[in-house]
């Protein structure tokens, strides 16, 4: 049995196990730390001082503790199996203590009272744990870093369903005891579920179809960016429009909820720089190259796809489809190859000098989909430090219409086994889709998804936080810090025209000639 009291007596370090957190300051957390790590010292972060002290759970002497959360366990068969997820029961257990630590004690406890804050301490829990207690961790975790989803269809739906006025879409209200989404299985997000998935950054989808195509894209593109923006203003403060990473942190600080914007189509564009430059401009963080055709400049995934009658026209990327992700980069926008064919998704890689995404894609060696990513392009994924957000579609998880909440886990940790757990990451793709797995049915469940992985007992805290968010914001950072290295380098704006017989005859945009 391990003897607190003498620990705290012999402890080398001076912390007396009272520390700050000044990532959270403004939440009352418990954190596991090296105590007695030769040469620790408590006050070596260089952040502001917290406010708010925290109390410390017990340490064995010496031993170590690399992950915040994480306590030892030898019932895990993973390989790791030294690490427990902790999460915090709100009653506060005895403990043998000095007079001298019982006074700390005793004076957190008053700062948090002070702070209308509770006191939680440690309660181990491994992978065999209970459902409740995995769901607890797992919200435990989402409230320390912000959940991060690629891409959501909710912006479609509101089009489709109330014509994009906003005044006849009841956000703030339980969607499935309201039609028509109620009948709808194409209907998986409001508010209040968002809240309840402990949602923190959303990027919902300015998707227009592919028949807008040489038609009237950009005006539908435009319009689908305002209605995301009014529906941002108009659920102020639970939603807040964000156009960074530093926006994102912010916003998480602050507990709202970030509404981020990404165009689901090159078509979209029109065929010009103008145009994704004007977009960027208002607020789009990332393109996705292709949708479900093909652009005068790019191959969309049908081309992979046998008997699908769309045929390859650009071996992947067009001389102009390079200098369309080569403007990217100088933006600070993000190249999207969800959608994207294999030759334009290694075209793309190659072309690009920032990471790239798959904001809505799973993996292809476990369901053999052109939507899904190959396992050689995972690879490359790996050597340009992108990333794949895990789409819980069910025909691309399971290639049926019937999935679960495991087959989910196994395309993550499949992504991760072969690209790495830095280049894994969510883009559920809720309502654009009608086939949910079984316990992953709407934007409420992620806390469900995050117990599962905690039950297979192979992911640390770190390593999930990461799966959360962190990955997200390590991309758009590398983004944003290319950028604006390239206009260091006086970079200017790309001027270039796509040649005119790429769009000859197509539709009525023979104006884009002039």
């Amino acid at each position: 049995m391990f003897d607190m009291e003498h620990h705290l007596r012999h402890c080398p370090c001076d912390c007396g196990h009272i520390g700050y957190d000044a990532a959270h300051r403004h939440k009352f957390q418990v954190e596991v730390v090296d105590c007695c790590e030769e040469g620790s010292d408590s006050s070596s972060y260089d952040g502001p001082p917290s406010p708010i002290p925290r109390l410390l759970p017990p340490a064995p002497p010496c031993s170590r503790h690399p992950d915040s959360l994480i306590t030892p366990s030898s019932d895990s068969k993973s390989p790791d199996s030294s690490r427990t997820l902790v999460v915090y029961p709100t009653t506060i257990p005895p403990v043998d203590l000095t007079s001298k630590h019982w006074l700390a004690v005793i004076l957190v406890l008053t700062m948090a009272a002070a702070a209308g804050l509770g006191v939680p301490l440690a309660l181990k829990v491994q992978s065999g744990a209970s459902l409740e207690e995995r769901i607890e961790a797992a919200k435990r975790l989402l409230q320390e870093v912000p959940l991060i989803d690629g891409h959501n269809d909710l912006p479609w739906n509101i089009r489709k369903f109330v014509h994009n006025h906003l005044d006849d879409f009841r956000f703030s209200e339980d969607l499935r005891k309201i039609a028509p989404w109620s009948s709808s299985a194409w209907s998986h997000t409001d508010l209040p579920r968002m809240k309840a998935g402990l949602v923190g950054a959303q990027f919902w989808a300015a998707y227009v179809p592919c028949e807008s195509q040489f038609r009237d894209a950009v005006q539908l593109t435009l319009e689908q960016i305002d209605v995301i923006r009014r529906l941002t203003q108009k659920y102020e403060p639970h939603l807040t429009l964000c156009l960074s990473a530093a926006d994102i942190r912010a916003a998480h600080e602050s507990g709202r909820m970030c509404s981020l914007i990404g165009v689901e189509g090159g078509h979209s564009l029109g065929n010009s720089m103008a145009v994704l430059r004007s977009l960027y401009d208002l607020g789009v963080r990332y393109l996705t190259l292709t949708s479900t055709c093909n652009t005068p400049w790019a191959d969309c995934s049908l081309v992979d796809k046998p008997n699908s009658g769309a045929l390859p026209e650009h071996g992947g990327l067009s001389k102009f489809g390079k200098s369309i992700v080569k403007e990217m980069n100088r933006l600070g926008m993000i190249v999207d190859l969800s959608h994207v064919s294999i030759g334009t998704m290694r075209a793309a890689l190659a072309a690009s000098q920032a990471p790239v995404i798959f904001s809505h894609s799973s993996a292809r060696a476990l369901c053999n989909s052109t939507r899904n990513v190959p396992d050689d392009i995972l690879k490359q994924v790996a050597l340009n430090r992108g990333l794949v957000m895990v789409n819980f579609y069910s025909l691309f998880l399971t290639c049926q219409e019937k999935a679960t909440v495991e087959d989910a886990v196994a395309h993550i940790n499949h992504i991760r086994s072969v690209a790495g757990v830095d280049c894994v990451g969510l883009g559920a793709g809720y309502d654009g889709i009608n086939f949910t797995p079984l316990g992953l049915e709407d934007v409420s469940r992620y806390p469900a998804l995050f117990a599962e992985l905690i039950r297979t007992g192979q992911w640390t805290v770190d390593e999930l936080k990461q799966l959360a968010g962190l990955n997200f914001l390590r991309v758009i950072e590398s983004v944003e810090n290319h950028r604006d290295k390239l206009k260091t380098s006086g970079m200017t704006p790309l001027e270039e025209n796509i040649p005119p017989r790429y769009i000859k005859n197509k539709g009525n945009c023979t104006s884009a000639d002039l």
